[in-house]
């Protein structure tokens, strides 16, 4: 499965300026329910990383918001970062960027040599700061569970299975895979993507658990980050001279390549 080639040709910056490329999301965790599925509300996820041509960087053009471009189109969901703007959030530990660094194999629509030095340098990115942005994002996701809100192509067929369980089964299951995630990581300093764990959190998104069941697992989860957090032997943060010279070494032989070319 690749992007369709309609896609491609309206956004020509996914070929010709993209130095990594993945799937994310429930295709990446081994979770995706087809449009088929009576419990499916899953978007085809995917992340790129960007390096535009050299004018973006001495000129006064922006790439996308503040380094970002996103595109909807049907069931596809494309997000880019700028490059730069990738390492910051790697940096920070958002959850949902580390995971292209540790997809496997089979799960990347594209790879260069760049691209591959940013996976070679992953663990830079592999601190115990991750614990602030793993639990943050897995209390975001409790919040959402029982606060309904609605968005996208799927947003009524959601509200319909919201309805039929008395609670967001697929933030529920985000929140699970969150701190499982976190916790593992914390203990390993590796991110396992693609899930063991998978047909459990299908169970899940299903709304085969009750709340209440839910719930007394995230509360078990919590108390094991925190305790993961405590003993880690991780770093406590990345070391960014070390972050910014990747930066600037992906930057300078990209561009030895990537012709200076601005959109019209």
């Amino acid at each position: 499965m690749g992007i369709p080639g309609d896609i491609r040709k309206k956004y020509p910056y996914l070929d010709n300026e993209t130095i990594l490329m993945g799937y994310r999301g429930s295709i990446a965790h081994g979770m995706y329910l087809p449009k088929e599925d009576p419990h499916s509300i899953d978007d085809k996820d995917v992340m790129a990383v960007i390096v535009p041509p050299i004018e973006y960087y001495f000129g006064l053009r922006e790439w996308g918001s503040k380094g970002t471009r996103e595109i909807f189109h049907n069931e596809w969901d494309i997000v880019s970062y700028e490059l730069r703007k990738m390492l910051r959030l790697l940096a920070k530990g958002n959850p949902n960027v580390l995971s292209l660094l540790w997809l496997p194999d089979n799960l990347y629509i594209k790879r260069t040599e760049w691209g591959d030095m940013m996976i070679d340098n992953r663990s830079l990115f592999a601190t115990r700061s991750v614990y602030h942005s793993f639990s943050g994002y897995a209390h975001g996701q409790l919040h959402r569970m029982t606060h309904y809100k609605f968005e996208g192509y799927m947003g009524q067929k959601r509200k319909a299975l919201v309805d039929k369980y008395g609670y967001d089964c697929k933030n529920a299951a985000h929140l699970i895979r969150l701190l499982r995630m976190g916790i593992e990581f914390l203990n390993e300093g590796t991110l396992y993507v693609t899930r063991q764990d998978a047909q459990q959190l299908l169970d899940i998104k299903k709304g085969e658990w009750t709340l209440e069941k839910v719930k007394e697992e995230s509360d078990r989860l919590f108390r094991r980050a925190e305790e993961a957090y405590d003993h880690s032997k991780l770093p406590d943060k990345p070391d960014m001279e070390k972050v910014n010279r990747l930066s600037v070494d992906i930057l300078r032989r990209a561009h030895e390549t990537i012709p200076p070319t601005l959109e019209k």
